[in-house]
């Protein structure tokens, strides 16, 4: 396992390559890698846990094959266990799997530990609605949690900003290898008041790939964490 990544104490501003150009992906995050992002953030989508479908482990193995790096795999699946094996298989470095899913809410330690015998780093996430104590119990047991800032499903939503009290309430009860990360809304208007909560993860879509300036967009993201205290 790359673990590395984990003990870098530096945040880091993740491309959600959901947001990308589908028709150039790999052309597409490189281009944002270029000016300045770090490592992709991959969201896997059935159409059962949330509202859309957007990609499979298919388009996540051709991805490994054309990208090097860190690969940040966010399962939105109700069967994140019996699917991981295959994502880790196509280059996830990191599976994050949801406590709101069927198959593991009944036992997401037991999801937590099937997931890391594949050899990878793990992630815990919850939807808006779930309270944060939702996830205390497999803190012990993953590398990260996620906080997601919009209802998951669809790129180019508000920022809830509510969502921070999660992290606010999350971040003392992490250890300094385990990361916190925020999903949804997160651009140059709000990043620091995202990483002012504790984040040090920022998965950026819309605000990255649909900029005009990819580089002075990515500059302002920076000077927004960098205004929080670095």
């Amino acid at each position: 396992m790359q673990n590395s990544i984990f003990s870098d104490q530096s945040p880091k501003i993740l491309p959600s390559i959901l947001s990308a150009d589908f028709a150039r992906l790999a052309a597409d995050l490189a281009d944002a890698q270029a000016a300045g992002a770090d490592f992709p953030h991959i969201d896997v989508m059935d159409g059962h846990l949330v509202p859309n479908l957007s990609l499979g482990v298919p388009i996540v193995d051709k991805l490994r094959k054309a990208t090097a790096g860190f690969f940040d795999v966010h399962l939105m699946i109700d069967a994140p266990v019996t699917y991981a094996p295959s994502f880790r298989k196509a280059g996830a470095d990191n599976i994050t799997f949801h406590v709101e899913a069927p198959e593991v809410k009944n036992d997401l330690v037991g999801a937590a530990k099937e997931i890391r015998k594949l050899g990878c780093h793990v992630g815990i996430t919850l939807k808006p609605k779930t309270p944060i104590d939702t996830v205390f119990p497999v803190l012990d047991y993953v590398d990260l949690v996620l906080i997601m800032s919009v209802e998951p499903g669809f790129g180019g939503q508000k920022f809830m900003a509510d969502m921070l009290e999660k992290a606010r309430i999350v971040k003392p009860m992490l250890k300094s290898h385990q990361k916190l990360e925020i999903d949804g809304g997160i651009g140059p208007a709000t990043i620091r008041q995202a990483r002012e909560a504790g984040i040090d993860w920022f998965v950026v879509g819309s605000a990255l790939f649909d900029a005009k300036d990819r580089k002075s967009a990515m500059a302002s993201m920076h000077a927004g964490i960098a205004a929080a205290g670095g």
